[in-house]
């Protein structure tokens, strides 16, 4: 419908973002017999080193929807135990083998390939609306109460109606920003620098983990490459590149499991991506009207790879919630304090944890201890599979 303010629809819920936790969402309310309208501002799901994992409690959530056999019937590498390199040892920092679940494993598949299948299987229910190459702009407002969202595709306009707006747009949320949600920062002392290998014949089997003296070199085995992630300090990434690639490549072969040469093919600074890590979340995640979940309404490390997961426990716990009073068209605020409320202990939980991995406010010159403490007490490679593989609290989904 087409109105002076330019494209109309009307929706009983608008997601912005459509990542893991927007789409994960809009499948389950569109299952539901709801009318959801996502807006994602890119294109297409294509950004390289995207959190790629898929984790035993996310596989389980698939499982649970009747939709396992479809999703890993999708290329993907497997892992059943996470590996660190300690003292020129290995060891297993999470082993998965005693998870009640019926995948103990971690499944990389390119976060794309994931999206897509979501996005797939929620097109195949009417009220599902997909819109790409479109931005959020601002909210809608009557009567002093949002009441949708005004976005662009390129020059046109779009309207979307609706009493409900979820911001699933990632850690740099506009609707976070736009809705003046504010929340508390945690630091985080290092960033990743991620760049990809093609495999050789005589390259050795791994799975996932940490490899090097100081933990600081991260490779996943991405079925015909590796890809690789080096750890520096924070802020230290243009004195990097002043100091230049070929000092930036042996310092990493000091550390790396890989040779000077063997990276060779890492020949121009476009071939590494830095990922500026943080861990932030916000104090409320919702005001009436909005609600916020996954990276919006809390940042993740990257260690253990549970950011992606999170957000999908994230999506399941706001369908739960949410889905009847949406289909009474009446969500309240008390109705997305419940979400909060639900998944702030998890979230809360897991932060404290990675801060304590990565070494907390301690000098870096001081590596953390877990490593060593899971080699000394093996029951906690089991331990750390359940906390990394399921997390602190799982969610199921209802209104199937």
């Amino acid at each position: 419908m087409q109105t002076p303010l330019g494209k109309e629809l009307t929706a009983d819920c608008c997601i912005v973002g459509g990542g893991p936790a927007g789409l994960m969402l809009s499948y389950l309310l569109a299952r539901a017999g709801l009318k959801v309208v996502v807006i994602e501002k890119h294109p297409d799901f294509l950004r390289d080193f995207r959190g790629d994992t898929i984790h035993p409690s996310t596989l389980e959530i698939m499982h649970q929807l009747g939709l396992l056999d479809e999703l890993l019937a999708l290329p993907h590498q497997r892992a059943e135990k996470l590996q660190a390199e300690v003292a020129g040892q290995e060891v297993t920092m999470a082993d998965f083998s005693r998870l009640p679940v019926q995948c103990r494993f971690i499944a990389f598949m390119p976060q794309w390939d994931f999206l897509n299948f979501l996005a797939d299987k929620a097109a195949q229910f009417p009220g599902f609306t997909l819109l790409q190459s479109t931005a959020f702009d601002d909210f809608l407002y009557e009567k002093g109460e949002i009441s949708g969202v005004q976005a662009l595709q390129g020059n046109e306009k779009w309207v979307v109606r609706t009493s409900l707006v979820i911001g699933a747009d990632g850690r740099n949320s506009q609707v976070k920003a736009q809705a003046g949600l504010t929340g508390k920062s945690f630091g985080a002392p290092r960033d990743v620098l991620w760049f990809r290998l093609d495999k050789q014949p005589d390259d050795p089997e791994w799975g996932m983990g940490h490899k090097g003296p100081k933990q600081n070199f991260i490779v996943i085995d991405r079925g015909d490459y590796w890809q690789c992630g080096y750890t520096i300090q924070k802020g230290q990434f243009e004195a990097l590149k002043a100091a230049g690639l070929e000092v930036l490549i042996n310092a990493i072969a000091q550390v790396a499991p890989f040779s000077a040469a063997r990276m060779a093919e890492v020949d121009e600074w476009e071939k590494l991506k830095l990922l500026s890590i943080r861990i932030d979340r916000l104090d409320r995640w919702m005001k009436p009207g909005v609600l916020c979940i996954g990276d919006a309404a809390h940042a993740m490390s990257p260690i253990g790879g549970v950011g992606v997961n999170l957000a999908i426990q994230d999506a399941v716990a706001t369908a739960n919630m949410l889905t009847r009073p949406l289909l009474k068209g009446n969500v309240t605020l008390r109705d997305l304090q419940k979400v909060q409320k639900r998944r702030q202990f998890p979230t809360v939980a897991t932060q404290f944890l990675q801060i304590k991995m990565s070494g907390g406010k301690r000098k870096r010159t001081t590596p953390s201890k877990v490593p060593q403490l899971i080699s000394r007490f093996p029951f906690l490679r089991h331990l750390f599979g359940r906390l990394i593989g399921l997390g602190f609290r799982t969610e199921k989904p209802q209104h199937l």
